[in-house]
């Protein structure tokens, strides 16, 4: 039994980022231990080269240049002279056309009969017109956007990522989301250009001789024998603190899925019930060797009939590579024309009382010397840049002991 001061679940971009923060905050480096089940560190970030070229393996993963502090840290491992920069090109394939995402600010690139549809259904929508946004989500989105943009564009959408009835779904996450202004939609389709905010990756990063998983291999890579791979969880002591009879710490740190603690230890049944109701969506990702003849970087899939709800041009942004990869709702996967990636835990799906379950899980884990961080500890789609600020952040606090 080795003791330690912190025991860290999972080596994604979370779980390495904190590791080496608290390195920096001074806490000597053999006082950690990060454990993790896959060979490589990385987690949904991870890559691995397909048909001579990388393919993230997680779906598609880009570095966003909002927050300076994450920039900072990962050049400590990839400098900045390994990225290339890109303009951001997403694309929505709607009434068999490639519009630039999002639809409402780029509806000036559909032809004019479709542009006044559109329009009408934005006029139309509730948010305009002043009426009380609704608790539902389906008709959260009609009230955003009109019923036809809803039934065209944004429910089957949902349905396909999601794969389950929009209305099981909270509002509260829906502040990510723009405002949508009827009075901009209409100057953007009469001056033919795009107006209103653009979402996240306006700009990003990608890097020129790798994918995006190789910077998280390096950060595991250089903590040395404080990354324990091809290690799975077994048991968890939550009364001493120990992790598969082997370490004991004095803080643990998880960074996986909640919904995987129920086979590791004793749980009390209020929290056992909070964890049964956290839902996941699983992924497949396939590749595909012809190179399509888009601009692209990626293109979002609406059509019910078409399987994936995502396509990632990657010889847009990966140098020398051709092809692209589909990224799908498992549940609506059909047999592989070639390889493919399973991600059982990929998305955090936002269900109607997830905050007060997430709230009832961490209370309970904190009382027990646990602490949950990143995307699965959090339950929270968050973007890696995200959860490496989130991990800075953690650290701090942990060394301050706030």
């Amino acid at each position: 039994m080795k003791k330690i001061k912190y025991l860290i679940l999972g080596a994604g971009p979370s779980g390495l980022t904190l590791a080496h923060s608290l390195v920096d905050a001074g806490c000597p480096l053999d006082q950690i231990v990060v454990v993790e089940k896959e060979a490589v560190s990385g987690g949904l970030c991870r890559s691995e080269t397909v048909d001579g070229a990388p393919l993230d393996i997680g779906g598609g993963h880009f570095l966003d240049l909002k927050r300076k502090e994450v920039l900072d840290f990962v050049f400590r491992f990839m400098p900045r002279e390994e990225w290339d920069l890109y303009d951001r090109v997403s694309k929505i394939r709607i009434r068999d056309v490639e519009v630039d995402h999002p639809l409402e600010a780029n509806l000036w690139q559909l032809p004019i009969e479709v542009q006044a549809d559109y329009l009408e259904s934005i006029a139309q929508a509730g948010c305009i017109r002043g009426e009380a946004m609704p608790e539902s989500f389906a008709a959260w989105i009609n009230w955003k956007l009109g019923d036809r943009i809803a039934q065209e564009y944004m429910l089957p959408y949902n349905r396909k990522i999601w794969s389950m009835d929009p209305d099981a779904l909270g509002t509260y996450w829906l502040y990510k989301l723009p405002n949508v202004s009827f009075r901009e939609t209409l100057l953007s389709c009469l001056e033919g250009k795009p107006m209103g905010a653009l979402p996240a990756h306006g700009t990003f990063l990608y890097p020129k001789k790798f994918g995006y998983g190789e910077v998280w291999r390096r950060m595991g890579e250089a903590l040395g024998d404080s990354l324990v791979t091809n290690c799975s969880v077994e048991s968890i002591d939550l009364a001493n603190r120990t992790v598969n009879g082997r370490w004991q710490a004095e803080t643990i740190v998880s960074s996986i899925p909640w919904t995987l603690w129920t086979k590791y230890c004793a749980i009390p049944e209020d929290v056992n019930a909070a964890i049964s109701s956290l839902k996941n969506a699983p992924i497949d990702v396939d590749y595909h060797q012809e190179t399509l003849d888009s601009k692209a970087h990626w293109t979002y899939e609406p059509d019910e009939s078409v399987p994936h709800h995502r396509l990632l041009l990657r010889s847009n942004f990966s140098t020398g590579a051709r092809g692209y990869w589909t990224e799908a709702n498992a549940s609506r996967s059909t047999p592989a024309q070639g390889p493919r990636f399973h991600n059982e835990f990929a998305y955090p799906i936002n269900t109607l009382g997830k905050p007060e379950a997430v709230e009832r899980i961490l209370t309970w884990a904190k009382a027990n010397g646990v602490i949950g961080l990143g995307r699965w500890g959090r339950w929270e789609h968050m973007n890696s840049d995200v959860a490496v600020a989130e991990a800075l952040q953690m650290a701090n606090q942990l060394k301050t002991g706030s």
